[in-house]
């Protein structure tokens, strides 16, 4: 028999449903560990790549809804995971912290995959299913993205005691928000990994949470990847003598990263440097720009940016809470993109220096080919 389960949020808003893959805990364990089941909770409007979503670094510290109903249907596979390399670290595969759909499938998947409640059990992160994912997407969207967290309810019981809701809003309300979180440490490589040595140009991938897939296109240009912890000094980054320096993707607060953002400051102008997703948010900061967190992020994978240069609009995946502030640019760094639904940010380029960068994800196959360009576009400035 499922266990029942709670989705509940800091403003104390409740969803009722079933448990599945790894157990939650319940409302008198949630101290025992305080990373189980709890985060910031972000909708994605993605038809599919639930396992790429769960495996993106990006979402560490962050409870994931699908917005699509049916969810797991042709199960899961190692293979799929866009985890970078983490050499040097054990890790789990799945970065998010908890997971929640609508409907579950629970039927047979194709030979050599597991279901995606395995899955999840395997990797000790619990999900919810069975609730109303749509009231919870427009209780998000219209209130922003608050600390929640997944738990049992007690056996006999259907829902939660009003004692036990207030120990969880009160244990919610003491959670860390996303705004002021620095979980870069919580992922990427601890140690400097080499990918295709006999590649021409040579990149050096400064790894904050780095998705394999931004690896994959790179290798696939030709390139040799030199993939180094977020920690790296200066000197160990010229030392490479790179063509390029690329900034990854990651979770958490860009402006919270001062080592990042110095780093990034001091190579601009020595060398060529891009960045994508907390990469690009990561130059904005290097340059004296400011970030701010947005109401409910861009989750997805059919997002619309126009390129600014010729209006051209590319179908992208995101996956952000931040945002870059147009306003506090400094000169010479321009707009290269925007969103077409909201108009923030998506990409900028500087009018003299070898400075690119990009908001979504050029890597990851919306269109499905939309904007694997904008790698090209990179190599040209190195």
């Amino acid at each position: 028999m499922t266990n029942q389960a709670a989705l509940v949020l800091a403003d104390g808003v409740v969803f009722y449903g079933e448990s599945f893959g790894h157990p939650a805990l319940f409302p008198d364990e949630l101290t025992l560990d305080r990373s189980l089941g709890t985060g910031e909770v972000v909708f994605n409007t993605g038809m599919c790549g639930y396992h790429e979503i769960l495996t993106d670094p990006s979402y560490a510290g962050q409870i994931v809804v699908m917005t699509y109903p049916l969810i797991g249907n042709y199960g899961s596979d190692p293979k799929w995971n866009e985890s970078g390399p983490e050499k040097g670290v054990s890790r789990k595969a799945v970065k998010a912290t908890g997971f929640v759909v609508k409907h579950l499938y629970r039927g047979p998947v194709p030979p050599g995959r597991i279901s995606l409640h395995q899955f999840l059990q395997n990797q000790q992160v619990p999900g919810i299913s069975g609730i109303d994912t749509r009231r919870l997407t427009l209780h998000l969207r219209d209130r922003g993205t608050p600390t929640g967290v997944i738990v049992r309810i007690p056996k006999g019981k259907n829902e939660l005691s009003r004692s036990q809701l207030k120990e969880v809003v009160t244990f919610l309300n003491a959670f860390p928000p996303m705004e002021g979180r620095n979980l870069i440490g919580e992922v990427g490589t601890a140690k400097a990994a080499s990918v295709h040595r006999e590649g021409g140009k040579h990149i050096v991938l400064i790894d904050c949470g780095t998705k394999a897939g931004i690896v994959n296109q790179l290798v696939t240009l030709g390139v040799r990847v030199s993939i180094l912890p977020s920690s790296v000094s200066l000197g160990e980054v010229l030392n490479l003598k790179p063509h390029g320096v690329l900034f990854s993707n990651g979770p958490g607060d860009p402006a919270v990263l001062g080592p990042q953002i110095e780093l990034c400051s001091r190579l601009i102008g020595k060398v060529p440097v891009f960045g994508i997703c907390l990469g690009h948010q990561l130059i904005a900061l290097a340059m004296g720009g400011r970030t701010f967190k947005m109401p409910f992020g861009h989750h997805g994978v059919n997002h619309p940016v126009v390129d600014l240069r010729d209006g051209r609009v590319y179908v992208t995946s995101q996956n952000h809470g931040f945002a870059v502030d147009p306003d506090t640019l400094p000169a010479g760094l321009q707009v290269w993109m925007k969103n077409a639904n909201d108009g923030t940010v998506e990409g900028l380029y500087h009018e003299e220096l070898p400075v690119r960068c990009v908001q979504f994800h050029p890597e990851a196959h919306p269109g499905p080919l939309d904007t694997l360009w904008i790698f090209k576009e990179f190599m040209n400035y190195t």
